[in-house]
C-alpha cells in the first residue's frame, strides 16, 4: 500500500497547501459531546440522512424547520405513542417531503432509538462507547435494527452525528484502490468493508489522525479537483 503521507501530500498540493487541507477537515470527534447528545437529536439526524438519500440535500435543509415541527421535535417517546392517523396525515403534510416510506422509517427509528436508549442509557452513550476501529460492526447494528440506515446512509449518519466515521464515497474508494487495496469500486459487501476498515485503521495507527480525517483526505487526493468554496458547500459541514 502507498504510504498515507504520500496520499496526504498529494491532497494538500491539489487543495493549495497544508493549511487549506486542514480547513477542509470535519470536526475532531469528541466522545464526551456524543455521549451527552439527546435522543431527539439522534433521531433528527437519522431522519435528515434518510430523507437526504437520493434527494437534493439543500431542499431538505431548507425545509428542516418544518420537519422539526411535523415530527414533534423528534422526541422518540412522543412519536412512539402517536396513532396511525398521525403518520397517515404526515404523508399529506406540506412542511416535509411527502415520501410515505421515509415517513414510516421515522416511526420505526423512534422505536429503535428508544430501545437502544433503554439498553445503554442513551443512544449517544451507545455510540460513544462503540470502538472506532469497528465501524463495520456498528453499521451492521444500524442496518439490522434501524430503518433505511444501511449503506452510505448509515455512514453519513455517523459522520454528521459526530462519530469518527469513514465514508466510502467514490473518490475515497478510488484513492484506496489507487494505493493498492483490492476492493470493489462500490464496496458494499462486508468483506470489502472490512478491508476498507482495516486500511483506515492502519492509517490511523500510522498517523494518529481521526478516521474521519483520513477518509476526507483520501477523498480529496483524487478525482475532480473542486474549488474549496464548492467543497464546503458539498460537505455541508
Amino acid at each position: 500500500m502507498t504510504a498515507f503521507e504520500t496520499i496526504r501530500a498529494r491532497a494538500a498540493r491539489r487543495k493549495g497547501g497544508d493549511a487549506v487541507l486542514a480547513g477542509l477537515m470535519p470536526a475532531v470527534p469528541d466522545h464526551s459531546v456524543l455521549a451527552a447528545l439527546g435522543d431527539d437529536r439522534v433521531l433528527a439526524e437519522m431522519t435528515k440522512r434518510v430523507f437526504s438519500a437520493g434527494f437534493v440535500w439543500g431542499v431538505i435543509e431548507k425545509k428542516w424547520p418544518g420537519f422539526e415541527e411535523a415530527f414533534l421535535g423528534f422526541v422518540p417517546q412522543a412519536l412512539t405513542f402517536q396513532p396511525d392517523e398521525f403518520w397517515h396525515d404526515l404523508a399529506r403534510d406540506g412542511r416535509i417531503v411527502k415520501n410515505p416510506q421515509k415517513i414510516k422509517s421515522v416511526r420505526e427509528n423512534a422505536a429503535f432509538v428508544g430501545a437502544i436508549a433503554r439498553e445503554h442509557g442513551s443512544f449517544g452513550a451507545f455510540l460513544a462507547a462503540w470502538p472506532a476501529d469497528d465501524q463495520v460492526g456498528l453499521l451492521d447494528v444500524l442496518a439490522k435494527r434501524g430503518a433505511r440506515l444501511g449503506g452510505k446512509t448509515g455512514q453519513y449518519f455517523l459522520r454528521f452525528i459526530g462519530w469518527d466515521a469513514f465514508v466510502t464515497s467514490p473518490d475515497m474508494v478510488a484513492a484506496l484502490r489507487d494505493a493498492g487495496l483490492d476492493v470493489a469500486a462500490d464496496p458494499t459487501s462486508k468483506g470489502d468493508l472490512r478491508k476498507v476498515q482495516a486500511e483506515v485503521n492502519a492509517f490511523a495507527a500510522e498517523t494518529g489522525l481521526p478516521r474521519s480525517h483520513i477518509s476526507r483526505i483520501l477523498a480529496l487526493s483524487v478525482g475532480e479537483n473542486h474549488p474549496v468554496e464548492r467543497l464546503e458547500a458539498l460537505m455541508g459541514e
